[in-house]
């Protein structure tokens, strides 16, 4: 399938919401391989012709799209998601302070992996090693952010982790949304649009075109479908193709943060 739609057509597509965060773009699938795919860009998905193209062309079962608003480390390339680290796609919403510690749990194995300065690119690392250890993909992400909630000042840890057709979304704990179309209330992976001569943001749907079920997760609701589904704070949504399982596996945070505990350029990212 492709994700032309939300990435570029819908009504809250990445497109436009890169408008109100325009500082980095990153496109992540799965080729016909099975290998993870990722072009990044330290600039606005609306600036970035390269994203359209992509969005318009690539063919995959699993992609993971992001536009960022920084709150920790540079605009640069390396700071944009997704990142990817032993073939699995990851990005992030959300603050995580603490990063002194969080890199004390590190190996030099598992910091050689680290490829920026951000708070989310360390999570994905430390998730990435309890992985390792566990030998089980839902039992290390659980691990790593039962012991990031119990020991770190977390204000959202909003994530996505992707394997070739399997994907996590957590909801944690409820500062930021995460919303859900499942693919029997709406869900398409694939809308076909031809551009002709019609305004910017308009959308033709060929009439032999069938979509293809699709479970579509995002921050916030792309289109006026009334079947967007909020998850609950501290849901882990697990995705095996066109199944999903709710979890609930983790305790509040322990050391939460509010709006008012973060810098101003954390506090302008997550508002």
């Amino acid at each position: 399938m492709r994700a032309t739609f939300w990435l570029l057509d819908a009504p809250q597509s990445l497109r436009t919401q890169s408008r109100r965060m325009p500082d980095g773009t990153g496109l992540g699938w799965f080729s016909l391989g099975d290998e993870p795919v990722r072009d990044r860009a330290p600039v606005a998905a609306y600036e970035n012709t390269d994203f359209s193209a992509m969005a318009r062309h690539v063919v995959s079962h699993t992609f993971v799209s992001h536009v960022r608003y920084a709150s920790t480390g540079a605009v640069s390339v390396h700071n944009s998601h997704p990142f990817d680290m032993n073939d699995r796609l990851f990005a992030h919403n959300g603050v995580v302070q603490g990063l002194d510690v969080l890199d004390s749990w590190l190996t030099d194995v598992d910091r050689a992996l680290v490829e920026g300065q951000t708070d989310s690119e360390r999570v994905f690392a430390y998730i990435t090693a309890e992985i390792r250890r566990q030998g089980d993909t839902t039992a290390g992400l659980v691990s790593a952010v039962r012991r990031i909630a119990a020991e770190l000042p977390v204000y959202s840890l909003n994530l996505l982790l992707a394997e070739p057709r399997r994907l996590w979304a957590l909801r944690y704990p409820e500062p930021n949304e995460l919303w859900a179309l499942s693919p029997e209330l709406g869900g398409v992976g694939h809308v076909r649009h031809l551009e002709s001569e019609h305004e910017p943001g308009s959308l033709d749907v060929a009439a032999d075109d069938a979509a293809t079920p699709a479970y579509v997760v995002a921050s916030e609701r792309m289109d006026d479908d009334p079947d967007w589904r909020l998850l609950a704070p501290g849901e882990l949504l697990v995705v095996d193709g066109l199944t999903a399982t709710s979890l609930f596996p983790f305790d509040p945070p322990a050391h939460p943060l509010t709006v008012d505990d973060l810098s101003l350029e954390e506090a302008t990212s997550q508002v």
